[in-house]
């Protein structure tokens, strides 16, 4: 799978930009500031209906536009397929495949499959549980685009739930009755069985990286494990099979029992929106306690075992590394490049060419000013 060609019309800083794409290594070079990651932000926008810089979609969109257009064409299998998003912010986002509509965005999912690191990826080692989170999140839909569906219908009861038991609260402090509580039983059992498809999910995937991740860190960093993913659930401190059944009867039981709590604060307190999953190196965490290189080795193995798995289920995705190569020591760089170069299609962003490590042949874009220009 390799895309072929991007296209974008008011998309951050481009009023409008062709960019042509071969397989192999293509590296987009040029000083900070000049629009080399917007370059492939939209592409991993186009795979997963996200960004992985910012949360809503107003900021996508070039200063004064009301809308902005990615289309990408994508060869999978010796077939071209053109794939096309109009972002509108505040309202309905529109797909197109090979120009025709299609009635939900999500609908394009699949079509294109990539593996983005970018520094901002400390934050899956560093940072809250809620990158950890996303990161589990997105892989489920890049190898199951109908878990997106799943996600969001979580997202949805959870929503319903919580303004459920705000208002309840409020009213409590407020001196009144709880008769608002009389749906809640019902958005209990949908916030069971949503979030027990979600939770069984998360832990068969954490369950399956495990083996790559340490794979991947020990070649970038021979040695210095072992790593180890430790899934840890809301529900209680013992760790959960995959078994739906199973984790919805815990979660079930939980949020019966935190009912008393939850009225009290206006919050659903469990549940996969409150999970984490907990990186260790060797016997402790890795959060507060691994090395700076480190913590990068950890973030590049979890992005490196997403890419294997994905090439394991077909289907090879697209690697982008955007501005990753400048933050690594040498021995990292090298033997990060050694691992990637193989790939069908290896995108990479860097501010000078001395930063592009020497196994990464292939060609080169220059990207100054607004304008994309072919070098090699």
């Amino acid at each position: 799978m390799h895309v072929a060609h991007l296209s974008l019309a008011d998309f951050r800083s481009y009023a409008r930009v062709e960019v042509p794409l071969d397989p192999g290594v293509t590296a987009f070079v040029g000083p900070n500031g000049q629009g080399k990651t917007n370059l492939v932000e939209a592409i991993g926008y186009l795979a997963t209906l996200g960004s992985h810089r910012v949360a809503n979609d107003a900021p996508l969109v070039r200063l004064g536009a009301e809308r902005a257009y990615v289309r990408a064409g994508i060869v999978r299998d010796g077939r071209t397929t053109l794939a096309e998003l109009e972002i509108n912010p505040g309202r309905a986002n529109r797909a197109r495949v090979n120009r025709s509509p299609v009635p939900k965005p999500r609908e394009i999912l699949g079509l294109l499959r990539t593996v983005l690191f970018a520094p901002e990826d400390l934050a899956l080692v560093k940072g809250d549980p809620g990158e950890r989170r996303r990161f589990l999140d997105e892989l489920l839909t890049a190898r199951a685009p109908r878990m997106l569906g799943v996600r969001q219908d979580y997202d949805r009861v959870l929503k319903q739930r919580n303004a459920l038991l705000r208002t309840a609260a409020m009213a409590r402090r407020a001196g009144g009755r709880n008769a608002s509580l009389s749906t809640l039983d019902v958005w209990d059992s949908h916030l069971a069985v949503a979030g027990a498809e979600l939770t069984a999910a998360r832990i068969e995937l954490s369950t399956v990286l495990q083996p790559l991740v340490d794979k991947s860190y020990d070649v970038l960093s021979s040695g210095g494990g072992p790593t180890l993913l430790e899934y840890r659930s809301s529900i209680g401190d013992e760790p959960l099979p995959a078994d739906r059944q199973l984790i919805h009867d815990a979660l079930a039981a939980a949020i019966e029992r935190q009912r008393p709590q939850e009225i009290e604060r206006g919050v659903t307190l469990v549940g996969p929106h409150r999970d984490d999953m907990l990186l260790k190196l060797g016997p402790l965490p890795a959060k507060g306690y691994a090395s700076h290189g480190e913590s990068w080795s950890y973030a590049l193995a979890l992005r490196l075992a997403s890419y294997e798995l994905l090439r394991s289920d077909g289907g090879e995705p697209v690697l982008i590394l955007d501005d990753v190569f400048a933050e690594l020591d040498a021995r990292r760089r090298e033997r990060l490049a050694a691992l990637v170069a193989p790939g069908e299609q290896v995108l990479v962003t860097a501010a000078v060419e001395e930063d592009v490590p020497a196994a990464l042949e292939g060609a080169r874009f220059t990207v100054a000013a607004g304008e994309v220009r072919r070098t090699v």
